[in-house]
C-alpha cells in the first residue's frame, strides 16, 4: 500500500478491505494463516534489518572508494528458450 500511495492520489487508493478475494477462502485457511503469522512474528526482524543495513552500508562504502562489486549469487546459466521449446515439441514419438 505504501508504494501505491507514492504513485497515486490518495482518493484513488482503495483500502485492502475493499478488495475481493480472487478465490474463496475457508475458515480453516484463515485460522492456519493466523497461526503462520503468529509463528513468523516471533522472528527477530530487527536483527534481520540490522544485518541488511550493515551489508548495504558495506556495499555503499566499497562503491564510494571505487572497489569493484561482485554479486553474492552466481548468475543462472542462460537457456535458449526457443531451442528448448523446439526440442520439447519434437520429443520422442508417442504410440497412438
Amino acid at each position: 500500500m505504501l508504494v501505491l500511495h507514492t504513485l497515486l492520489w490518495p482518493e484513488e487508493i482503495r483500502g485492502p478491505g475493499d478488495m475481493p478475494s480472487p478465490t474463496p477462502v475457508t475458515e480453516r485457511e484463515l485460522r492456519l494463516t493466523e497461526v503462520l503469522m503468529d509463528e513468523l512474528a516471533g522472528a527477530d526482524i530487527d536483527q534481520l534489518h540490522d544485518e541488511y543495513a550493515a551489508a548495504l552500508e558495506q556495499l555503499v562504502d566499497a562503491k564510494a572508494v571505487g572497489e569493484a562489486l561482485t554479486p553474492a549469487l552466481k548468475p543462472a546459466p542462460v537457456v535458449d528458450l526457443m531451442t528448448s521449446l523446439e526440442e520439447s515439441v519434437r520429443g520422442p514419438a508417442r504410440p497412438r
